[in-house]
């Protein structure tokens, strides 16, 4: 419990750290305290995204001062079906599973199995000799460095280790092409240990890349808590929440319910992706369940989830973490001399920085460019242009599911400009 405890007490030091807005500028805009949200905005956004042809289908759901306020969806789930986007529609929601995931480990901080600032291989050995790749020898193979330190647990959670996502120029990338730590052939554990294997991008600490380390934070669940981590998730999490409808594996009859992912070809014109591209992991059985994706849920049950973070952990008389724990993971961590030009495009997400496994707004929009978001709020998406946000200071959670691809910012902003109104100040109410 000293390591916890001390932990505690960095992780407060850095939220008192934390970017605020400066107070002539809070002093010069107007609050939000009348704020809500337009319902009939909001369907009207969503009837426009589909008929316009930006999305085939989506829906959102609001929830607000402890009820629902709005829902509504437009389109379809599959075109070659003509099966409408519904409430009960399932949809991948890739990368907003690393919230849930980030939950699960904070679940064990607070059991005192590990403190954010223990160094990584104290609990996974096969992390302790990594090396930072510096560029290409004249063999054609990385020449590596010792890193100027090891990364902790709280660099995995902020994205601050030096991980990769594999895909880039970079020479790390090279090892990652070879070893294929991701493929969904692997578990947990043979990702882990080929995971280590690849040379971190830089130092620990002094860049923000988004990276494979969510997938790293499961198997850490798992070696602490001793349990498979898609079992952990559904015992501590999924099952107490009443997430009835969400899993990493489904049956194939769920397929039924499936929303079919989009493609947007160089014209604009939305082809549906194979299912077979990125359906194995789920229903076919593969051995891999990754914690910075792989979750097939409803608009429904990952609002239960948002519900929990809004409510600071808790929801209907069951707890899932502790009010402090919401706090940490939703304050930005980053330390402020990490340059823009180092923070990957973490600053096209609006203003403001990142905690453990969140975006955390430190200010308030700069321009009208800029997505609508109230300080404080924090939140993630998915690749197929999923977005769930928690504004805590409005009281409200939020959800927006729909299956395009690539990534749909422009989407978002549109949407946020729906609910929020193409004016909102971004301010906190008094």
């Amino acid at each position: 419990m000293i390591k916890q405890g001390m932990a505690l007490a960095g992780a407060f030091g850095l939220m008192a750290c934390a970017t605020v807005p400066a107070a002539d500028t809070v002093s010069d805009m107007a609050s939000n305290n009348d704020f809500a949200p337009d319902c009939a905005k909001i369907s009207r956004f969503l009837d426009d995204a589909t008929t316009q042809g930006r999305t085939v289908g989506a829906s959102a759901l609001v929830w607000k001062d402890g009820r629902e306020i709005c829902f509504d969806s437009a389109g379809l789930a599959s075109r070659e079906d003509n099966r409408p986007f519904a409430r009960d529609t399932l949809v991948q929601i890739f990368s907003m599973t690393k919230p849930v995931t980030g939950i699960a480990l904070m679940q064990l901080w607070e059991q005192g199995k590990f403190g954010l600032d223990d160094p990584l291989y104290w609990h996974l050995p096969e992390y302790k000799d990594l090396k930072v790749a510096t560029g290409i020898g004249s063999d054609g193979k990385p020449v590596l460095r010792d890193p100027s330190r090891p990364p902790t647990i709280r660099d995995v959670m902020r994205h601050t280790a030096g991980f990769t996502y594999g895909g880039s120029e970079e020479p790390a990338d090279m090892v990652w092409a070879e070893l294929q730590p991701l493929s969904p052939d692997n578990t947990l554990a043979q990702f882990s240990a080929k995971m280590a294997k690849v040379p971190l991008l830089a130092d620990p600490g002094v860049r923000w890349n988004y990276s494979a380390g969510v997938d790293v934070q499961a198997r850490l669940v798992e070696v602490l808590s001793g349990m498979a981590f898609d079992d952990y998730v559904d015992a501590h999490i999924f099952t107490p929440l009443g997430m009835n409808d969400s899993a990493w594996k489904r049956e194939s009859s769920d397929l039924d319910r499936l929303a079919r992912i989009y493609v947007a070809d160089e014209s604009g014109a939305l082809q549906p992706m194979p299912r077979e591209t990125w359906l194995e992991p789920n229903f076919a059985g593969k051995p891999l369940t990754m914690g910075g994706s792989g979750i097939v849920t409803t608009v429904d049950d990952y609002m239960r989830f948002a519900r929990m973070l809004l409510n600071d952990g808790e929801l209907d008389g069951r707890r899932i973490v502790q009010p402090e724990t919401i706090r940490i993971m939703s304050t930005d961590m980053l330390d402020p001399r990490i340059p823009a030009e180092n923070r990957m495009w973490l600053p096209s997400k609006g203003t403001g920085g990142f905690g453990l496994d969140f975006f955390v707004r430190t200010a308030v929009p700069a321009s009208a460019e800029e997505n609508r978001g109230t300080i404080g709020e924090f939140f993630w998406d998915g690749f197929p242009s999923m977005l769930f946000w928690v504004d805590p200071a409005q009281d409200m959670a939020v959800v927006f599911a729909t299956q395009k691809v690539p990534f749909d910012n422009a989407l978002h902003h549109d949407f946020r400009d729906a609910v929020y109104g193409a004016d909102y100040s971004g301010i906190p109410p008094e």
